[in-house]
């Protein structure tokens, strides 16, 4: 059993086993189930972000015309070319954008670690697929790898947005992915760390301030540009660059600027964009309430 980072990394080096492995055996001592029942288990998982994926970048609308449409867009504008961020970055915020996207349209979506976030790791995974050629088996341990860091943090700090703003949200879930994709391109478990580590620093202090209180602005652009730190981070984990904080550092520190935000600024829709004038007005026309100066 590992608590944190640091056990996690050190476990996976002394039986010379990938951080996946690591957490498919902490799920059977956990569960009781075995490997085959937690495979499988994680299989319908990977199913189901694929469908969401695929979804999505088709082309979907919320029920108030929040969002829609912009994981089309990102992909029409990658077929043209000329791109300045590089295909494989803006493939993956493309895709995260649609699995929210899907999200806010009413589909099914796995949570990784929320619904809010549920975009980052399936869009990271999806695009660097194209660059990597995983096999599906590798895939499914890329899964894990997010989980093991997930669990981590849901241990020690918290997922939730209401808890600690949108850091505990995308902030998490990009650090996971970015930790996914460093084992997935043949990184060594410390710099998996790393790229959490990296990931995560960047994000603290991102507020959750959903317009009208829906998971639709900011929340699916966060996803997007979640995807784009995750997989910055990743290169430069993989390039040998560490970060100066370690990575169960970064993550209590996370939560400790969490447990200082106002309630504004954590999931109330009170406070950040959502309390903004065009906020307020989008607020109104979605629920038909008059603007009060109170709100």
């Amino acid at each position: 059993m590992f608590r944190n980072v640091a056990e996690l990394i050190e476990q996976a080096n002394l039986q010379n086993k990938k951080i996946s492995d690591i957490m498919i055996e902490q799920e059977i001592q956990v569960t009781g189930r075995t490997k085959e029942e937690i495979l499988s288990i994680m299989e319908r998982n990977l199913e189901v972000m694929e469908k969401a994926v695929e979804r999505g970048i088709k082309g979907v609308q919320s029920p108030t015309g929040l969002t829609g449409g912009d994981a089309v867009l990102m992909q029409k504008y990658i077929e043209k070319g000329n791109l300045l961020s590089g295909e494989t970055v803006l493939d993956a915020v493309s895709k995260a954008m649609a699995t929210n996207e899907v999200n806010a349209a009413m589909g099914t979506i796995c949570a990784t670690p929320t619904a809010g976030s549920a975009g980052v790791v399936p869009g990271t995974l999806f695009a660097v697929k194209k660059k990597l050629n995983p096999t599906r088996e590798q895939m499914i341990s890329y899964l894990f790898t997010a989980g093991a860091f997930g669990y981590v943090v849901a241990n020690n700090a918290s997922i939730s947005g209401a808890a600690g703003g949108c850091q505990a949200e995308v902030g998490s879930a990009s650090g996971m992915a970015a930790a996914a994709i460093v084992e997935m391109a043949g990184g060594t478990p410390a710099q998996c760390a790393e790229a959490m580590a990296i990931t995560l620093k960047n994000m603290l202090g991102l507020v959750c301030d959903p317009v009208a209180g829906l998971v639709e602005v900011p929340c699916v652009k966060r996803n997007a540009m979640g995807s784009a730190n995750a997989m910055v981070a990743a290169d430069m984990a993989l390039a040998g660059i560490t970060s100066r904080i370690p990575c169960d550092e970064v993550i209590g520190a996370m939560f400790k600027i969490g447990q200082s935000m106002p309630t504004a600024l954590r999931e109330t829709g009170k406070g950040g964009l959502a309390a903004t004038p065009t906020g307020q007005q989008l607020k109104a026309k979605i629920f038909g309430m008059p603007l009060k100066a109170s709100d």
